[in-house]
C-alpha cells in the first residue's frame, strides 16, 4: 500500500508541474501574441503611408498655411478639401488605434509625431467649422485627441532621431559593424 501511495504522491506532483508548466507557456504565449499584434499594426501604420494617395494628401496640407478657413479650403479647390478629409480620417483611425492600445504611442509619436501636430495646425479651423457645419462634436475627435496628447509629449524630447540614437546598435551582434 506505500508503493501505491507513493506513486499517487509522485503523479500530483508531476500533474502539479504540468499544470504550473501549461500557465507558464500560456502567459509566455499570450505575450508573445500581443508583442507580434503590435507589430502587425505598427507595420500596417506604416505601409499605409506609403499608399500614394496619402502621400498627395499629406504633402498637399502640409504646405497649407496655418489656419486656414475652411472656407479658404473648400474654395480653394476640390481636391484640396479631399486632401483634408484623408488626412483627417487617416488621423483619426490612428487616434482611436492609440488610444485603445492596437498601436503603442511610441511607435505612433516616433513615426508620426511632429507630423500629426503640423496636420492638426494646418486642418484644425477646417476640423472646427466641419463639425459646425454637421453639427457633430465628434467630427475628428480623435485626430484631435492624439495630435494633444503628440503635443505634451514634444517636450520630453531632447533632439532629433539622428543625434540622440547616434550609439544605438543592433541587439544581434551578427548586425554589428
Amino acid at each position: 500500500m506505500t508503493e501505491l501511495s507513493i506513486i499517487a504522491n509522485i503523479a500530483e506532483i508531476v500533474g502539479a508541474v504540468i499544470v504550473i508548466g501549461g500557465l507558464f507557456f500560456a502567459i509566455l504565449q499570450m505575450r508573445l501574441i500581443k508583442q507580434q499584434r503590435r507589430e502587425l499594426a505598427a507595420i500596417e501604420l506604416f505601409r499605409f503611408f506609403g499608399n500614394p494617395k496619402f502621400a498627395h494628401a499629406y504633402k498637399t496640407i502640409l504646405h497649407l498655411p496655418d489656419g486656414m478657413s475652411a472656407q479658404q479650403i473648400k474654395s480653394a479647390d476640390a481636391q484640396l478639401e479631399d486632401a483634408a478629409m484623408l488626412i483627417g480620417t487617416t488621423m483619426e483611425n490612428i487616434g482611436v488605434m492609440t488610444h485603445q492600445r492596437i498601436v503603442p504611442f511610441k511607435i505612433v509619436n516616433n513615426l508620426l509625431g511632429t507630423s500629426t501636430i503640423v496636420l492638426w495646425s494646418k486642418l484644425e479651423n477646417w476640423t472646427v467649422s466641419l463639425r459646425e457645419e454637421l453639427d457633430n462634436p465628434s467630427a475628428f475627435e480623435w485626430f484631435q485627441w492624439l495630435s494633444e496628447r503628440l503635443e505634451e509629449r514634444k517636450h520630453l524630447q531632447t533632439g532629433a532621431a539622428y543625434e540622440t540614437e547616434r550609439n544605438w546598435r543592433p541587439a544581434n551582434p551578427q548586425y554589428r559593424l
